[in-house]
């Protein structure tokens, strides 16, 4: 049996995915598409994990100097000789990624900004002995990769030096080389995004613009530029007066094949380590984006369940997005969302559409500001994405799957607990009831939570499960009490009850059962759920433990309303 080539998980250099016989989903047909309707600058915009820093790190492999031509031998750029022969290897390159500059204040990111730069002017050290360059010339290189030697080796590049780093360096490299320069510039907006979060926006968007105003403005050391981001931020003025700006958004039919996997390439990829029969959980889970025309899958996520599939045939989809991307945007939205918002939230979760205007044209400086940009910014950010263009930038935006719709519910939850923990009293009030046999207040309190929180419809799921929301409701309210033993899903008697209480001080135990009943007989799932206890024996592990005194509880909710029954022994 031949072995099978190993997946690039995490591997975001093209070079080494080729050299190493990793897996590669063939992209290099977007040369081919850039070259031929390029602009001075181009923008991509696109979510994270959407194979952004991969493409710019082929361009990278493709462009420069000292091309090894194998890496691209079978792919299909390949297939445009002409194109090869004219660009392949044939210019210098100064390729950027600022993914990384993630500092809390100003000073932090400034200084990540000049080690990046720095760096990446290392790689041309031979620009400090060019005899291409004037002795000026050759200093101006030295400010750029200087450092300090008694410190930890940081970059010395002052402020002004670092407006102009980009520039100079791409000036430097055309006069030696006597040919002009590509500038990559990856995750370009990544220090705007991290400003605006702990508060230092405006001083890095002046940063920022001086440092690409100067290189992609009237630039004749520049042959052309390509940005990734996930938003184009033109009201910033960061890109003011380029008069061949090429912005390729989400929404955008050029290009929009080359980012995430089609239909096609994920199916080639199942095919290839013989899991054809997992092809419709992936689908679920991972597919469902449209970027122009095109409908993707989440190249991060196939990629990494794919892996998991391989060691463990029975694996179950995972949300990889999970803590890979700025899940602080759905609860900041959460925060701010008026009843009708969270009405239209109910709507995305049970797998319906909303309406709305997107501005793809947001700044860091304007997410918060009020609940449209939010909307936009969820959409951007691949968290919300279309199925149809109503009219002038008005979407029907859906959740694209289950992997992003768990997302949600488990931030839905997790700000729902935090909004309740807010009244101690009423939670106090609640857990009082429950000790008491108090069904009525229980019964009022619960429905005034659920009032108050965001439903979730499991419209996809069996009867069985529905009432999941309920229940995880639920038992985030009773574990408000620390010093009870709360625990859920638990074996006892003949089966596995929803919610078991111990509170050893009183010698009493509580148990609970939730329905969804059809139909929304409430009556009737309170009175299946308390036979269900008795049938099963569920107090048998309390009596087990000592509770002495037990309550039985029969909870049936349909959709914001609920009913309470309890029998004591």
């Amino acid at each position: 049996m031949s072995i099978r080539k190993r997946l690039p998980i995490g591997i975001e250099d093209f070079g080494e995915i080729r050299r190493e016989n990793f897996y590669y989903v063939d992209k290099t047909g977007l040369i081919a598409e850039l070259l031929q309707n390029w602009g001075k600058v181009n923008l991509f915009t696109r979510p994270r994990r959407f194979g952004k820093s991969l493409n710019m790190s082929m361009f990278k492999t493709f462009f420069e100097y000292g091309c090894d031509i194998q890496l691209f031998q079978g792919l299909d750029i390949t297939g445009e000789p002409e194109l090869c022969d004219k660009y392949m290897g044939k210019f210098p390159v100064v390729s950027l990624t600022l993914k990384g500059v993630e500092a809390r204040d100003y000073e932090g990111a400034r200084a990540m900004l000049a080690s990046i730069i720095g760096r990446e002017a290392l790689r041309f050290s031979f620009l400090k002995e060019s005899g291409r360059l004037l002795e000026e010339e050759q200093e101006q290189y030295c400010q750029l990769v200087k450092v300090d030697r008694k410190g930890e080796s940081a970059f010395i590049m002052p402020e002004v030096v670092l407006k102009d780093s980009l520039l100079t360096l791409t000036h430097l490299l055309k006069k030696h080389y006597g040919r002009k320069v590509i500038l990559l510039i990856d995750e370009y907006d990544v220090p705007l995004d991290k400003a605006q979060q702990f508060g230092y926006y405006e001083e890095m968007v002046g940063l920022v613009r001086s440092m690409l105003g100067q290189a992609l403005k009237s630039n004749d050391s520049l042959q052309f530029a390509i940005l990734t981001g996930c938003l184009r931020i033109a009201r910033e003025s960061i890109f003011t007066g380029l008069n061949n700006f090429n912005v390729l958004s989400i929404t955008d039919v050029r290009f929009d094949e080359y980012f995430g996997f089609s239909d096609r390439e994920v199916k080639a990829m199942l095919q290839y380590y013989s899991l054809e029969g997992h092809y419709e959980q992936i689908k679920e889970w991972y597919d469902g984006y449209r970027f122009g025309k095109a409908d993707v899958y989440c190249p991060w996520d196939v990629i990494n369940y794919v892996n998991f599939l391989r060691s463990e045939p029975d694996a179950m989809p995972k949300a990889f997005w999970m803590n890979t991307s700025g899940n602080y945007i759905i609860r900041r939205f959460l925060q701010m969302a008026t009843p009708k918002t969270r009405r239209e939230i109910e709507s995305l979760l049970a797998g319906e559409s909303v309406k709305k205007k997107v501005n793809e044209e947001l700044t860091y400086g304007e997410l918060y500001k009020n609940l449209d940009n939010l909307w936009s910014m969820l959409f951007i950010t691949g968290y919300l994405t279309y199925r149809e263009k109503e009219e002038d930038d008005v979407y029907s935006l859906v959740i694209p799957n289950l992997e992003i719709r768990k997302i949600f519910k488990e931030q839905v939850m997790e700000w729902f607990q935090e909004e309740a923990k807010k009244n101690g009293p009423m939670l106090d009030e609640f857990c009082r009831a429950f000790v008491a046999g108090d069904g009525e207040t229980v019964e009022r309190l619960f429905t005034a939570y659920l009032k108050k929180t965001i439903s979730i419809r499991d419209t996809s799921v069996q009867k069985g499960k529905k009432e999941n929301f309920y229940h995880g409701i639920l038992l985030g309210l009773l574990s408000h009490r620390e010093d009870w033993d709360v625990d859920s899903n638990i074996e006892s008697g003949e089966g596995f009850s929803d919610i078991q209480v111990e509170i050893e001080d009183k010698s009493l135990g509580i148990v609970i059962e939730l329905k969804y009943p059809d139909g929304g007989n409430l009556e009737e799932g309170c009175a299946e759920a308390l036979n269900q206890i008795e049938e099963k024996g569920y107090e048998e592990r309390l009596r087990e433990d000592g509770m002495s005194k037990i309550i039985k509880y029969g909870i049936a909710c349909w959709k914001k309303r609920c009913m309470v029954r309890v029998k004591q022994n």
